[in-house]
């Protein structure tokens, strides 16, 4: 179970909508351990498309240095699917190397930028096996 404050899930959603129509990603980075997501770390989708998210490989660096100076792991990886449902296509799946983190997506397909109904979803992708997991907010 993915275990998320409001504020967190509120600034995933907002990062999701203002992205569109392209998709939205980033990480919530947590206390190694702990399974705790605490900081928002949103980034840019470096392939600027609808259908398609990547990370900029020098943030990504950036990021995991910092991470490991702060005794920091990705807790969430989320990004948003623009037209479709919020389940991992198969390139999400080929590309979920973290099998500790809950893999978050957010589908902003009904609502685009504005404000309005979102999915949001959280699995556990391990060797390619899809896990869909409650998501607790508190």
């Amino acid at each position: 179970m993915l275990t998320i404050s409001q504020e967190l899930r509120d600034r995933i959603i907002t990062h999701a909508r203002a992205d569109h129509p392209d998709e939205a990603c980033g990480v919530v980075a947590g206390p190694a351990g702990t399974d705790r997501p605490e900081r928002f770390v949103p980034m840019l989708n470096a392939a600027r498309s609808p259908t398609f998210y990547e990370f900029d490989s020098g943030d990504l660096l950036r990021l995991y240095r910092e991470m490991d100076d702060r005794d920091e792991e990705p807790v969430v990886i989320y990004h948003s699917h623009t037209a479709t449902e919020a389940y991992p296509s198969r390139t999400d799946i080929s590309y979920a190397n973290e099998p500790g983190a809950h893999y978050v997506l957010v589908s902003t397909a009904e609502c685009g930028n504005d404000e309005g109904p979102v999915s949001f979803r959280s699995f556990r992708i391990v060797e390619g096996e899809v896990t869909e997991e409650e998501v607790r907010v508190v």
